[in-house]
Order: C-alpha cells, then structure tokens, then sequence
C-alpha cells in the first residue's frame, strides 16, 4: 500500500487541486510544502482540510500530497478537501454514503460572475439620477 496511491481532482471556484492519497502516518503536502507551512495563517483552514479524515475516523492514516493552482487559500482548501473524499472514495466505495452525509463529496459550483459592459461590476451599475 505505501507505494500504490489513489488520484482524485477537487475543483472550487477558481481553484484545481490534484490530490494523491496512499497510505502514511498522516502527512499532508501542499505544492511540495507541509500543509501547516502552506496555510499557516489559519488553524481553520487546516481543520477543514481534515474533515474527511475526522469524519470517517481514520486520522493519521494516509499521507496526501496534493498540487493546487488557481483561487485564494479558502477556495484551495475545499479544493483539496473534495478531492481528497473523491480519493477515499475510490479507495473504499463503502465510505461514499458516510461522506455524502457529511456533503462532502458535492462540487460547489458556484462561480464568480463576470463583469459586465457599462456596469461596474458584474451587476453593479452607475447610481441612477432623476434630475
């Protein structure tokens, strides 16, 4: 199992990560970084990228390496975090109902609007005057 590994891609915004699971002690690399090193701003963010992991109680299991490019660290994070469940999932199709509880396993697909020509934004428009 060490050096078989499972590959999954998560997408979230702007955001692609292509994650590789195999077995380890728990080891997350991000861009050839540790995961805490790549996001260490946050705790949170490190927290949301374990929850597949906490949810089906496996901790420390499995090592992921993980190559993201795209998007701000949020949408990086859930990028990394669907595609490591996709990985899971191939790995033991057994675990996919408990992580589709958990919504695990959904792409979010909501995207960012484009602007516009003569607005703004993408949906903001010039403050309307009546004299």
């Amino acid at each position: 199992m060490a050096d078989k590994y499972f590959y999954a891609l998560g997408r979230r915004k702007a955001a692609t990560a292509r994650v590789r699971l195999q077995g380890g002690k728990g080891v997350i690399t991000v861009n050839g970084k540790p995961a805490n090193e790549y996001f260490a701003d946050s705790e949170y963010l490190l927290s949301k990228l374990a929850q597949p992991f906490v949810v089906l109680d496996q901790v420390g299991k499995f090592d992921v390496s993980a190559v993201v490019d795209g998007g701000g660290h949020e949408g990086q994070i859930e990028a990394i975090r669907l595609g490591i469940a996709k990985t899971l999932v191939l790995l033991n199709g057994d675990l996919k109902s408990t992580l589709k509880r958990a919504e695990l396993l959904s792409r979010d697909s909501r995207e960012r609007e484009r602007k516009k020509f003569g607005l703004k934004g993408a949906r903001k428009q010039r403050q309307f005057t009546k004299r």
